[in-house]
């Protein structure tokens, strides 16, 4: 290809974009002095032309190339002050890649200059649906189901060999069966963006298995695909999840990127205006912000930063076509000088945002920087995930410090977190483990983390887990210990998917997954977090299918904030008791020794819309308890320990047995309300 000079092109949209039959290219820096346009030959090894940008409209750097078209591989050079004590870190012997790069060249060879590795390849996408069908799942139906690609399928033995780890694994029936079967209503994905593996990892043969470590936001993974062509086989999965009325919702980094601290690489952002696109210490223009814990923070209060992740938003929402997203470390996206801001400028782009609107949008709701914990501090439509959900239930069934009053308020979506703040129960993303901690089976089989496989000693990972091992460390075939942990799988995973609130289950943890005693397990791409569906407990998995039908069926809380008050008919809605069907008071609510609890819903709407009164009872302590029931006539719908008492008949003003570690839900016969007491 003969190429001459660029002509001046135009500054919109950023990137490097097909149109009348060249390329037109455009990228940010405020600060820099130049920039220049590197080409390279098919395989992104060898520079063959450098052409300096010849247009600039404020900070935007652009230019046109005709005759060019889809396949081009290029980098760029940012010309300007090496001065890091002020922030500036040009370079222009470093190619650098297109922060808004849509397919990226090359890998990242630690033996070498970082910097000289990656490029951008130019591609020529359709232009996306104008509304592509979506199960657009209400937010009070939602169940939420977190897998890793790759982890999901690798061990799959329903999935054809060639398809394992991969997009169109993930999408295959056996997988999207099993989906079905659960009850789930949304995937929610660990990263798919295209991450590195950092420095360290690579020495020890590691990899970053979960992928926190982006370096495109606009490219797709090529490690999960089975083909040539990783954005047609990721929006093929998404269709066919969505054929079966499953949502995709996306777990996405922009709190930070792979260039890590000022001694990491220098691959993109840092070389092309490093002021701008990252954080830094008030008055220290060279020292960055860290309130990520991974060496740097990007500066969404810069309008080309907030734009650049506006613009990727929208380009997997419109052109990938997911449902939404889980933002990962979220307040440092609304981190202004004064710390976490709820109406920071990202927090009101995304509420305005017309694409963006109706999908949903899901925070991590700390970061490690001062005042980062902010649950409950995001706006109205927002969802968050609840830690305090996590540690209650952990305590309150494993013998931790709780009582019943913090338990109940857990089980109601948390109402003092956010019903005050106009948010709505849906808003809490209640889970019990989730990709970061133990599994469930992990929980109840290990108290001590076994983290030595990470290579940092096991020093990483929570020490704070609030399990307990049952009586044993680790695996063992003592009857009684197993049994103990079965019984606690069940109640466990019973109080998250009957609790109010929008309920998360961690993939493996409806068949048992165990990833031997490791609780931050996010360098082990092998057998200890790929999903052991070969050991799977089939009996587990219909538990749980079972509890979600239930969920669907009766609606056992409701989806709206439940009052303690008698309605016009003098029907309370929820009402709490002890064993002998009392009403605790202020010191049964607070005392720490307690772990038996009732729930009397009596006027739960069920999917049919009428009322199904419900009894709920919880027994967390380690030996049977019997509960007095109120007047009417009951059906056990469910009980935790013992399957065959389903359907089960009992008469008010009798007492029901409960198993140790258990939870029993019943129904009143023939749908007749009934009063609390």
């Amino acid at each position: 290809m003969n190429i001459g000079p660029l002509e001046t092109g135009r500054p919109w949209p950023l990137g490097a974009h097909c149109v009348d039959g060249g390329v037109n290219f455009a990228v940010f820096s405020e600060h820099a002095d130049a920039i220049e346009l590197c080409l390279f030959d098919a395989a992104g090894e060898r520079e063959t032309t450098r052409l300096p940008m010849p247009g600039r409209s404020g900070d935007i750097w652009h230019g046109y190339l005709p005759a060019a078209g889809a396949g081009l591989v290029y980098a760029l050079r940012a010309h300007g002050r090496w001065q890091p004590e002020l922030g500036h870190r040009f370079d222009p012997d470093k190619w650098l890649l297109d922060p808004y790069a849509r397919e990226i060249v090359g890998g990242l060879d630690w033996r070498r200059d970082s910097a000289h590795a990656l490029k951008a390849r130019v591609i020529d996408e359709p232009a996306p649906a104008a509304d592509p069908p979506r199960p657009r799942t209400p937010p009070a139906d939602t169940v939420l189901y977190e897998a890793h690609v790759k982890g999901l399928t690798m061990r799959h033995p329903g999935v054809p060999e060639r398809l394992r780890g991969t997009y169109a694994g993930l999408a295959s029936k056996a997988v999207i069966a099993h989906l079905r079967r659960l009850g789930v209503t949304a995937v929610s994905l660990l990263p798919v963006h295209q991450h590195l593996d950092e420095e360290r990892l690579a020495a020890h043969g590691l990899t970053n298995y979960w992928g926190y470590n982006t370096v495109g936001f606009f490219a797709v993974e090529p490690r999960y695909a089975s083909s040539a062509a990783p954005r047609d086989e990721f929006r093929a999965m998404v269709r066919a999840l969505h054929a079966a009325g499953i949502e995709v919702i996306l777990d996405v980094v922009y709190n930070h990127t792979a260039e890590t601290d000022a001694a990491g690489p220098t691959i993109s952002w840092r070389g092309l205006d490093n002021l701008a696109y990252y954080r830094t210490l008030p008055g220290e223009p060279g020292v960055l912000d860290n309130p990520t814990g991974c060496g740097n923070a990007l500066n969404l209060g810069h309008p080309r930063v907030l734009q650049m992740v506006m613009d990727s938003l929208r380009y997997w929402a419109q052109q990938m076509e997911v449902d939404g997203f889980r933002f990962d470390l979220a307040p440092v996206l609304a981190r202004g000088d004064e710390g976490f801001d709820a109406c920071a400028a990202f927090l009101q782009c995304v509420a305005q945002d017309p694409v963006l609107a109706g999908l949903k949008l899901i925070a991590e709701p700390w970061d490690i920087g001062p005042g980062g914990y902010q649950l409950g501090a995001f706006p109205p439509g927002w969802l968050e995930w609840n830690d305090r959900f996590r540690d209650a239930m952990r305590r309150f069934w494993l013998a931790g410090a709780s009582n019943r009053g913090e338990f109940a308020q857990r089980l109601c979506a948390s109402s003092d977190t956010f019903q005050a703040r106009g948010r709505a129960p849906a808003a809490s993303v209640n889970f019990i483990a989730a990709h970061d901690g133990f599994t469930l089976r992990d929980l109840l089989t290990y108290e001590q983390k076994r983290n030595a496989a990470n290579g940092e000693g096991n020093r990483d990972g929570s020490h704070a887990n609030h399990g307990w091992n049952c009586g044993a460390e680790g695996e063992t075939a003592d009857p009684d210990v197993l049994a103990r942990r079965a019984l606690l799988q069940r109640a466990l995973l019973a109080t998250l998917l009957l609790a109010q609130g929008t309920p998360m289950l961690c993939s493996g943890d409806e068949l048992g997954h165990s990833q031997d005693g490791n609780n931050n397990a996010y360098c082990q791409d092998n057998a200890t977090t790929w999903i052991a569906w070969q050991s799977a407990d089939e009996d587990l998995i219909a538990f749980t299918a079972g509890v979600l039908a239930l969920r669907r069926g009766l609606r056992p809380l409701p989806a709206h904030w439940a009052s303690g008050e008698p309605d016009a008919q003098g029907v309370v809605e929820l009402a709490w008791f002890d064993l002998d069907g009392r009403a605790l008071d202020a010191s049964a609510w607070r005392d720490p020794q307690a772990r038996t609890l009732g729930a009397l819903i009596g006027a739960a709407g069920g999917a049919d819309g009428a009322a199904h009164p419900l009894l709920l009872l919880l027994n967390a302590e380690r030996e049977a308890r019997q509960f007095a029931l109120p007047d009417g006539v009951w059906t056990v719908r469910l009980d935790s320990a013992n399957a065959a008492h389903s359907a089960l008949r009992v008469r008010g003003g009798n007492r029901l047995t409960l198993s140790a570690h258990s939870l029993v839900l019943l129904a009143a016969a023939g749908g007749t309300k009934a009063a609390a007491r």
